[in-house]
């Protein structure tokens, strides 16, 4: 089973995905997509928010590029994998040093996503309800998530939509 879960920033997508992982009722293996570097203090600080509000039994993986190898290593129908999330993992990789890194690695996801077992849940951002950015590197940013979007919830089984903390669910199959 497969779960996206979409919304704006402090939306509450993060919290309404922990609490679906908390209830799966399965072994939880958390994948932290988010870096920070030592000047980016505001990152260190959501980071650190994220990794409090964690059950301790939790395992966590930081992963920020090889997202699919992660779910193929720890799928299982005993596992709950939680992605948070796959906005910085995009960006992660869009601004690696290979020109088409992010291609080859969304492929690889969306073929790990569909050869999964157990339960994946997934957190995004939803950066698409508003004017065309301005900028060209943003466009490229917000286009390639929209179209990340669109893929994940063809092969969802539940999207959900977070605002202010409630949950709207857009697929349920």
């Amino acid at each position: 089973m497969i779960e996206l879960f979409l919304g704006g920033t402090r939306s509450g997508k993060s919290k309404l995905a922990e609490q679906a992982a908390s209830s799966s009722g399965k072994h939880v293996v958390y994948i932290a997509t988010a870096t920070a570097t030592a000047s980016d203090r505001q990152m260190q600080q959501r980071i650190e928010r994220h990794r409090s509000s964690r059950p301790q039994h939790w395992k966590v993986l930081e992963q920020p590029f090889f997202l699919a190898e992660a779910i193929e290593e720890h799928a299982s129908q005993e596992s709950c994998i939680l992605v948070d999330c796959l906005t910085l993992w995009l960006s992660n990789c869009l601004f690696h040093k290979e020109a088409d890194f992010f291609l080859s690695q969304r492929q690889l996801l969306l073929k790990s996503l569909n050869n999964a077992a157990g339960q994946i849940i997934l957190v995004s951002n939803e950066t698409n309800l508003g004017i065309i950015p301005m900028g060209e590197v943003t466009r490229e940013f917000c286009d390639r998530a929209g179209e990340l979007h669109q893929e994940i919830a063809a092969i969802s089984d539940r999207v959900t939509l977070a605002v202010a903390g409630l949950p709207l669910v857009l697929k349920d199959q």
